[in-house]
């Protein structure tokens, strides 16, 4: 199959601000594809399907963009050390415990610390 990969988009009115985040904050790896647009290496990726009802549906969200992590108190701590903006504390959701992240230019994100087995945990281990 030819499919090599995932290309996941956000929209903001602050880009510089939030891709100057994503590599300074988050650290992630990228290119510059020209005049500094930024191209950023993600995570280990998963993708889940879920049902076209419930509340989160209901509220007009249509896809997610979710940051997954292994200690949600401690990245809590970090992000915000790093001027992260993280609203309220953790919650059990029963799925994990969530969080949201507001990132610069208005996007939100998803930060949970999942309960359930996960697709990313079948991958190689990198050296």
């Amino acid at each position: 199959m030819g499919i090599i990969g995932a290309h996941v988009l956000l929209y903001t009115k602050e880009p510089d601000t939030l891709r100057a985040t994503l590599r300074d904050v988050f650290g992630w790896k990228h290119v510059d594809a020209g005049d500094g647009w930024l191209i950023f290496a993600l995570p280990p990726a998963e993708l889940g399907v879920h049902p076209s009802e419930g509340p989160t549906y209901e509220s007009g969200v249509r896809h997610q963009f979710t940051l997954m992590c292994d200690d949600i108190e401690a990245t809590i701590r970090d992000l915000r050390a790093k001027g992260l903006e993280v609203q309220g504390e953790p919650v059990d959701e029963g799925f994990g415990v969530t969080v949201m992240l507001y990132l610069p230019g208005g996007v939100e994100v998803l930060l949970y610390e999942p309960r359930h087995p996960v697709a990313i945990a079948t991958l190689p281990v990198e050296p």
